[in-house]
């Protein structure tokens, strides 16, 4: 595959995408885990297809210690017993935030309240902030047709 245009190349693209990360960073500042954060990046960009952010998340996470068994995982959390209720209610977040159009009310009632069970306010605004960062970085490589494969560990760290 190759790309619609090259983002790399672009002022606009590279101040939007600092934007973006820095806002992402944010997350990363509260207590909710690396790994679970990097977790719900895997699960919206499976869903969304977007080939260079699970490159990106899926080596980030194996750079830092995650086991490639939960990795390979992630996509049947559901049936998978690698997973904490905690990691369990934030991928469930993570699956409805990213279909939000397929609901017609928005993220179930319910969904919220299991991950409210296991993270405070802060750690629900990271995990929302995550979701919705990702969601935005899925949809612009998905457009922009942006290649997968090529991405290093800690590349943009």
């Amino acid at each position: 595959m190759e790309a619609r245009l090259n983002l790399f190349a672009s002022p606009t693209a590279n101040k939007l995408i600092r934007h973006f990360v820095g806002a992402g960073k944010v997350a990363h500042e509260t207590s909710v885990p690396d790994s679970t954060l990097e977790l719900v990046k895997i699960r919206a960009s499976q869903i969304n297809g977007c080939g260079y952010c699970l490159d990106m998340h899926t080596k980030d996470a194996a750079a830092a210690g995650e086991a490639q068994q939960r990795l390979h995982m992630v996509g049947a959390w559901r049936e998978a017993t690698v997973f904490t209720e905690a990691e369990r209610a934030a991928l469930e977040l993570a699956e409805q935030g990213t279909r939000i159009a397929d609901a017609a009310g928005g993220v179930p009632d319910e969904v919220w309240a299991n991950a409210a069970k296991h993270y405070d306010t802060e750690e629900l605004v990271a995990l929302v902030a995550t979701i919705a960062a990702i969601n935005a970085f899925n949809r612009l490589n998905v457009i922009f047709r942006q290649p997968a494969g090529d991405y290093r560990p800690g590349q943009f760290a």
